[in-house]
C-alpha cells in the first residue's frame, strides 16, 4: 500500500510538471496531453485506484467549474442586446435538434444523443486563459455556453433523480429543490447588489485593500465550499453550486483583479491538472483494439463537432463566420459532463461497456480535435 502510494505521488509529480514541455513540444494544448499521460501511465501500472486521488480529482473538477464561473462576466450577459441572447438560444435549440437529427440517422443510444446534446464552460477558463477573454468568440462563448450549462446541469439532473427514484413525487421534490434553489441564489444576487450599491465600504470590509492575510483567497475559497455544501444537503448536482460561487466572485469582487490571477494559478498549477490525468486513467488503453471502440468514438465526436458547426450558422451576423465556428468548437467539449452522463450510464447498466468507452474516448477526441482546430484558426490572425 505504501509501495503504491509513493509510486502514485511520484508519477503524478513528475506528469504536473513535465506535461507542459511535453505540449510545447507537440505543439497541442496541455489539457489533452495531460490526459493521455494519464491513460498511458495508468495502463502501465504507475496510477492506480486511490480513493485520495479520486477525491482530489473530484475537487479539481469542481474547481475547474468555480474558475469557469469567475470568467463569466454576469453583467455583460444581462446587458447583452436582444438579439445575441435569442441568437444564443437559437444556437444552443438547433444544437439539440441536429444532435438528435443525427443520433437517430445513425442509431446510436438514446443516452449517447443526450450526451451529444450536452454544454460545459468548463474548458472556456483555459481557453480564455490562453487567448484572453477580451476576444469577441471567448465573450460569445461564454454567453452561450452559461445558458447551455445551466440547461445541461438541470437535464442530467432530472436523469440522474429519474434512475435512482423514478418519475414520480421524489423526482418532482428534487426538481422543486433545483427551482427553489435557483429563485434563492437570484434573490440574493439582486439584495446584494443593492447592498453593496448603498454601502460600497463593505467590499472593502471582506477584501481589505491592504490585506496581509489573503483575506480574498479566504473568501473564494469559502463561498467555493460553502455552496457546494449546500448542493450535497439538496442532493443536488455539486458542479452548480461551483459554477454559481464562481459568478458570484465575479459579479461582486471583478474590481479584485489579482483575486482571479490568485485562484487560476492555483487550479492551473496543481487542481485542475489532476483532474485532467484523473480522466485519463479512467480510460483503458487495452480496450482500443476493440472492435468499434474508436471509430465509435470517432463517429460520436464528429457528430457533436457537426451538429455545432451547423448550428453556428446562427451566430455569423454578430462577429463573423469565424468567430461563429470558433464559438462552436469551444462548446464542443463538454469533456465534464459527458464523462458523468457516461458513468451513470454504465454504472446503472442502461450502457454497455463498448458505448461506455466510446463516451469516454470520445471526451478525449473532442478536446485534442477541437482545441487543436481553435489553436489553427486563431494561428491564422
Amino acid at each position: 500500500m505504501l509501495h503504491s502510494n509513493i509510486t502514485l505521488i511520484l508519477t503524478l509529480s513528475l506528469l504536473l510538471w513535465g506535461s507542459p514541455f511535453i505540449a510545447k513540444i507537440l505543439r497541442i494544448p496541455i489539457p489533452p496531453v495531460e490526459i493521455i499521460l494519464g491513460s498511458i501511465f495508468a495502463y502501465l501500472g504507475f496510477i492506480s485506484y486511490n480513493e485520495h486521488f479520486d477525491l482530489i480529482a473530484q475537487v479539481g473538477f469542481l474547481y475547474l467549474l468555480f474558475l469557469a464561473g469567475m470568467e463569466v462576466d454576469l453583467k455583460q450577459i444581462i446587458t447583452s442586446s436582444k438579439d445575441v441572447i435569442q441568437k444564443s438560444i437559437l444556437f444552443l435549440l438547433l444544437m439539440v435538434f441536429f444532435s438528435a437529427i443525427n443520433g437517430f440517422l445513425f442509431d446510436l443510444h438514446m443516452i449517447v444523443i443526450v450526451a451529444m446534446s450536452l454544454i460545459s464552460i468548463g474548458l472556456l477558463a483555459p481557453l480564455s486563459k490562453t487567448y484572453g477573454k477580451e476576444q469577441p468568440w471567448i465573450q460569445l462563448a461564454f454567453i452561450a455556453g452559461v445558458l447551455g450549462e445551466i440547461g445541461s446541469i438541470v437535464a442530467l439532473t432530472i436523469f440522474n433523480a429519474a434512475i435512482s427514484t423514478g418519475f414520480g413525487f421524489a423526482l418532482l421534490e428534487k426538481m422543486g429543490y433545483l427551482v427553489l434553489f435557483v429563485i434563492i441564489i437570484y434573490g440574493m444576487y439582486k439584495f446584494l447588489r443593492i447592498l453593496f450599491w448603498w454601502f460600497p465600504e463593505l467590499k472593502k470590509i471582506l477584501i481589505p485593500k491592504e490585506d496581509t492575510s489573503d483575506q480574498d483567497i479566504r473568501l473564494a475559497i469559502a463561498l467555493f465550499f460553502v455552496l457546494i455544501v449546500v448542493m450535497l444537503v439538496l442532493e443536488l448536482k455539486l458542479a452548480l453550486g461551483a459554477f454559481i460561487a464562481g459568478v458570484a466572485i465575479s459579479a461582486f469582487f471583478h474590481h479584485e483583479k489579482g483575486l482571479e490571477e490568485k485562484m487560476s494559478s492555483l487550479g492551473f498549477g496543481f487542481l485542475v491538472p489532476l483532474f485532467f490525468i484523473h480522466v485519463g486513467t479512467s480510460f483503458d488503453l487495452g480496450a482500443l483494439p476493440l472492435d468499434g471502440v474508436i471509430t465509435g468514438a470517432l463517429l460520436i465526436t464528429l457528430l457533436m463537432i457537426v451538429s455545432r458547426v451547423l448550428a453556428a450558422i446562427v451566430l455569423r451576423n454578430i462577429y463573423g463566420s469565424k468567430n461563429a465556428l470558433l464559438v462552436a468548437l469551444s462548446l464542443s467539449m463538454p469533456l465534464t459532463l459527458l464523462v458523468a452522463l457516461a458513468t451513470i450510464g454504465y454504472e446503472t447498466k442502461l450502457l454497455e461497456l463498448l458505448t461506455y468507452y466510446q463516451l469516454i474516448l470520445a471526451s478525449i477526441f473532442e478536446i485534442l480535435i477541437s482545441m487543436t482546430l481553435i489553436k489553427i484558426l486563431q494561428t491564422k490572425d
